[in-house]
């Protein structure tokens, strides 16, 4: 099975400092809707895992939360796409859970739920806490250089085997490529 897990903001939709706190404020990257579907067309399935603090915040409530993805799922059916699951801790960061990146317990969520073993599996972030999450469970880290991916990228705590690309629709270009005979 092929698989690969996306983070949500900074990957699939323009990121904010300020937080994506509404359906109206939720913008695709360019590209990024038709990578997803195109992964679909290749028999990937792919899974969104994604830090909402937002909500332990008090910025935003679970209705508005649900309201952004569906706006999100919508906008990938009309391209032809879908996400097999979407996982998010809805915690602070003060919070002691196991689950908000980049603790590793939402890609462990993910694991369990597919009975899938993540060794390998790409993770695609662009933050450095996506990239530690994914090591922490043997996964594959992909920069992505879109929302804070630029900054990331000169972080020195950069997991030193992660790859780095312009953004999602060029991860996608390489891993079909490389399923092509």
């Amino acid at each position: 099975m092929k698989f690969i897990i996306l983070d949500r903001d900074g990957v699939i939709n323009q990121d904010s400092e300020q937080f994506i706190k509404s359906p109206e404020e939720w913008k695709p990257i360019p590209g990024s809707l038709e990578a997803i579907a195109r992964l679909n067309q290749w028999g990937w399935r792919v899974v969104l895992a994604s830090n909402q603090s937002g909500v332990g915040r008090g910025l935003f409530g679970m209705d508005t939360l649900n309201a952004i993805h569906e706006k999100m799922v919508k906008s990938l059916a009309q391209v032809g796409g879908r996400l097999d699951a979407i996982f998010f801790c809805p915690h602070a960061a003060d919070s002691t859970c196991d689950c908000r990146k980049p603790k590793p317990g939402l890609l462990r969520q993910i694991s369990e739920r597919f009975n899938v073993e993540l060794a390998g599996v790409p993770v695609v972030g662009d933050s450095l806490r996506d990239l530690q999450a994914a090591v922490a469970v043997g996964a594959r880290p992909y920069l992505v250089l879109t929302g804070k991916g630029e900054r990331t990228r000169e972080d020195p705590e950069l997991p030193p085997d992660t790859l780095i690309y312009p953004d999602l629709e060029a991860v996608v270009a390489e891993l079909t490529a490389r399923a092509q005979p």
